[in-house]
């Protein structure tokens, strides 16, 4: 083993939205920060950018390493190990968490519990989130919209005429869709979404130098003070604690088929809720022989991810928006007249490619290009509009992580599947009133063909170590230190107690923040 002979002030393992977030805030305090990160430097040409690509070809980013789910069969997951984590290829939709989703909320099968902090204790964090990601956006019309101290930095972006002509579709049926908040590089944002040169560039999302994420707004800006140190392709096998357990003094990391061995005076986990956990419990000792920090056995249990659902809406004429992901509904968020518990939320999703209507999955897609020859997948493609409908999921203890032997263990069976139904249903409704209205409609009669997200989809990861005041029942106190080990905190989204009905990433950013002001207090 090679013995690092610095010694940090902060060592951050992971660069995803906690930990990338976490380094820019602590970057200009002085201290000596080391940064670890599995992954590489992802490429930033063009052609590396096409959205199937990431999760087809075998040199894109989709880690190859297998996962087990509940029944013991193998499973390659869609996570990425590179610089700026999954931000790297999110959808860039960054959304506060409701005032309500704070609180004790109950639903269809069973209750959303009560988090320990509360809407007011995150809302400047939000704002400086928002700052920070350059979210664009506009309040006033989201009907569950939380309080706000400050208007979004950045003008949201314009609706397309395609999706304008939805959005009145929409209002018309007595809803309210709203701009969808969106972090994108502001200095990019008018050569990208008000200029001709992009057009027919359905993967302008996924573009490094137009989206903001956890590489370019965290690591990048960071690593401009020199206290601050990067190492990648550096995979974390093992914290070591010093002989009462009560400390981390080193970390163990994998670097080119070398063991490294780092010491430091704060350990942040930032590695993801699933892998924040095997590391945890990969860190086993005779004084902590759960698993680190896991006197409650708490850590791994209680893994969440959302129900998540594709909806695919065919129009006659081709849609020509170049950017179309830019359309939000909350109108059903915490039900309706004919349904009292909360269902969930709807966006669009980015403009739908040939390859991402898979036939096999969509079995009346088949159908469809069966009966008409010559409009095969290209052009239904060319004729769609994408929607993404997400339900919360309810914290349940055996939806848990565990490491069995050397295999990571994903055992999670989806929950609250009612309201989920409930809302393709009423979305269904909504999508087929204005079809019916529509001369573009091509299918008029409704044909919405759709795919729920399997298991190996953990984009939304979170609750594996959730933080409480209660050591007993949680896993981290409420500055997201471990209630068992003194200098070890957890980032990334494994802190929630609930996860919501809306995308985690903000969430996670403001608590990288919140904890961020709570280290300069303990550095200094």
């Amino acid at each position: 083993m090679i013995i690092d002979d610095q010694h940090y002030d902060v060592i951050i393992i992971g660069t995803g939205a906690g930990g990338g977030t976490l380094a820019s805030k602590l970057a200009p305090t002085g201290k000596k920060i080391l940064v670890l990160e599995r992954g590489d430097l992802s490429p930033h040409e063009h052609e590396h950018w096409n959205v199937m690509d990431m999760v087809t070809k075998n040199d894109m980013p989709v880690t190859k390493e297998q996962w087990y789910d509940n029944a013991g069969e193998p499973f390659r997951p869609q996570i990425n190990y590179w610089v700026g984590g999954n931000t790297k290829f999110y959808g860039a939709a960054l959304m506060r968490m409701r005032e309500r989703d704070f609180k004790k909320v109950e639903h269809l099968d069973g209750i959303s519990p009560e988090w320990p902090l509360k809407y007011q204790d995150f809302e400047p964090y939000y704002t400086q989130a928002e700052k920070l990601y350059n979210v664009h956006g506009q309040g006033g019309n989201d009907p569950t919209e939380p309080y706000r101290s400050e208007e979004y930095p950045y003008k949201p972006v314009n609706h397309e005429p395609r999706m304008q002509e939805i959005c009145e579709g929409i209002s018309q049926q007595g809803l309210h869709p709203f701009h969808l908040p969106l972090g994108l590089k502001q200095n990019n944002r008018n050569n990208y979404f008000e200029s001709p040169n992009i057009e027919g560039d359905t993967t302008v999302l996924n573009r490094s130098d137009v989206k903001a994420n956890a590489e370019e707004v965290g690591i990048l800006p960071a690593l401009k003070s020199p206290n601050v140190t990067l190492k990648t392709k550096a995979k974390v096998v093992c914290l070591h604690t010093n002989s009462s357990g009560k400390e981390v003094k080193g970390v163990e990391a994998e670097i080119s088929g070398q063991s490294y061995l780092f010491f430091g005076h704060i350990i942040v986990l930032a590695c993801g809720a699933v892998n924040s956990a095997v590391l945890l419990l990969k860190s086993a000792s005779e004084k902590h022989p759960l698993g680190l920090a896991n006197r409650s056995d708490q850590v791994g249990r209680n893994f969440m991810k959302h129900l998540n659902t594709v909806m695919v809406q065919f129009s006659s004429a081709p849609n020509k928006s170049v950017f179309q992901k830019t359309i939000c509904v909350n109108d059903f968020y915490w039900g309706d007249e004919n349904f009292s518990f909360p269902m969930g939320h709807i966006q669009n999703t980015g403009n739908i490619l040939q390859d991402m209507l898979p036939t096999e999955a969509m079995p009346i897609l088949s159908l469809l290009v069966k009966l008409m020859p010559g409009f095969g997948l290209r052009q239904l493609a060319n004729h769609s509009i994408g929607w993404w409908l997400q339900t919360e999921d309810l914290p349940d203890p055996n939806n848990r992580v565990q490491v069995i032997g050397n295999r990571l263990h994903l055992d999670y069976t989806p929950n609250n599947t009612e309201a989920h139904d409930r809302l393709i249903h009423r979305w269904m409704d909504v999508l087929k009133t204005i079809d019916r209205h529509s001369d573009n409609s091509l299918f008029p009669w409704g044909v919405y063909p759709r795919s729920e997200t399997p298991i190996q989809v953990v984009a939304y990861q979170s609750g594996t170590c959730r933080f409480g005041e209660d050591p007993t029942t949680s896993v981290l106190d409420l500055n997201c230190r471990t209630h068992d080990v003194d200098n070890l905190y957890v980032v990334d989204g494994s802190f929630f107690p609930s996860s919501s009905g809306v995308t985690p990433a903000l969430t996670i950013i403001a608590n990288a923040l919140r904890v961020g002001d709570h280290l300069m207090e303990r550095l200094n």
